[in-house]
């Protein structure tokens, strides 16, 4: 997946020129209320049977899908952008963290760990990146003026209405 990642990215960088500029976007874990990886953790965090992933100590950086789509805007009118980006929102949380909010939002409990052949069942590649965490922050972005809608975890799941 890494790899891959850097081939993509490299390949992309060959595009670079005076006439062309190259943003790559760097994305991590978009929240959308039909789709995306809240697709497939809200089941068993519905059920009641939701939890951490392993110690839960692991960052995970994620993004609202409108602020996901209002960066790229952002980076299609701003020219004195460009490299890598970091598509997420300021202020990453602890899976702990996150699994904890999530149940909350459902009014439901978060007790049961998740193991890792579960995750990998139901993510496949990207199950590493929440076994394993990230802690991503989008300085480029907040540097260059972007202003996410919503920038904390909180706001992004009750915006989601789930």
């Amino acid at each position: 997946s890494h790899d891959i990642c850097a081939r993509w990215e490299n390949l992309a960088w060959q595009a670079n020129s005076p006439q062309t500029r190259v943003c790559l976007i760097r994305t991590g874990v978009v929240l959308a209320a039909n789709g995306g990886a809240l697709k497939k953790m809200l089941p068993p965090f519905k059920l009641g049977l939701g939890g951490k992933i392993g110690s839960g100590d692991q960052y995970m950086s994620w993004i609202h899908l409108d602020d996901m789509v209002a960066l790229i805007d952002f980076l299609l009118h701003n020219d004195q952008i460009s490299g890598a980006v970091n598509a997420t929102a300021p202020k990453p949380v602890t899976n702990a963290i996150f699994s904890t909010e999530l149940a909350k939002r459902l009014k439901r409990p978060a007790l049961l760990p998740m193991p890792a052949p579960v995750l990998k069942l139901l993510f496949g590649e990207m199950s590493d990146i929440l076994l394993y965490g990230q802690r991503v922050i989008p300085k480029k972005l907040l540097d260059a003026g972007f202003q996410f809608r919503y920038p904390n975890l909180q706001q992004a799941l009750a915006a989601l209405a789930l």
